[in-house]
């Protein structure tokens, strides 16, 4: 939205005041206040038109202090009022006066404000944008936590199978064998004090035969 210049407001007034009301003078006291020191001041109209201006001067600066308040479209603007109110003092004789001259001033002052205050957002988002750009490197530039992977287990011994041991404990092992007492062919039996029995006589005496 392109903004009004409020500084052609003073200068329409004197244009309207110059052009369709030629008896009225600026000069002329329009009131008077009695100050505290007892002394009245005559309030003229080129007073008011001045303070008016001093008042849209600061409405201007605080406007244009405001980030994104005026594009250039409203320096534009700013300086076609300066340059307007520059040619008239310059060249109508109705314009060559103290009062004229300082609503002039004042239109130049807000032009140039304006400038300062654009060319101040500028360098102030300039300098921003590095600080923006490594506070996001900083963010980039944080270390990832890796992923941590717990350490497998160590394999269990390996148990081997019961049928091989039990055969190389056997194998490791042999059989034992029987003791037998060696057998003497054609040794002679021992003799039993037994008659009946000898060694040697393999049957067995009858019941029914008579013993000695």
């Amino acid at each position: 939205m392109i903004g009004f210049p409020l500084l052609l407001i003073p200068l329409a007034i004197y244009n309207i005041i110059a052009f369709l009301m030629p008896d009225v003078r600026f000069g002329e006291p329009l009131f008077k206040l009695a100050l505290m020191s007892g002394t009245e001041w005559p309030v003229t109209l080129s007073d008011v038109l001045l303070a008016v201006g001093i008042l849209l001067l600061l409405l201007e600066v605080i406007k244009g202090a405001r980030p994104g308040a005026k594009y250039l479209t409203d320096h534009l603007l700013s300086l076609i009022v300066f340059g307007a109110a520059a040619a008239e003092f310059v060249l109508w004789p109705k314009f060559g006066t103290s009062t004229y001259f300082l609503l002039t001033a004042l239109s130049l002052v807000d032009f140039l404000s304006g400038l300062a205050l654009r060319r101040r957002r500028g360098a102030v988002a300039v300098a921003a944008e590095p600080a923006v750009s490594r506070k996001s490197a900083g963010r980039k530039a944080e270390p990832v936590a890796e992923p941590q992977f717990e350490p497998a287990p160590a394999p269990a011994p390996s148990v081997p199978p019961a049928a091989p041991v039990a055969e190389s404990v056997l194998l490791d092992h042999p059989e034992p064998t029987l003791a037998q007492p060696a057998v003497v062919p054609n040794a002679a039996s021992p003799e039993v004090p037994s008659p009946d029995l000898q060694p040697g006589s393999g049957a067995q005496p009858s019941p029914d035969a008579p013993r000695r």
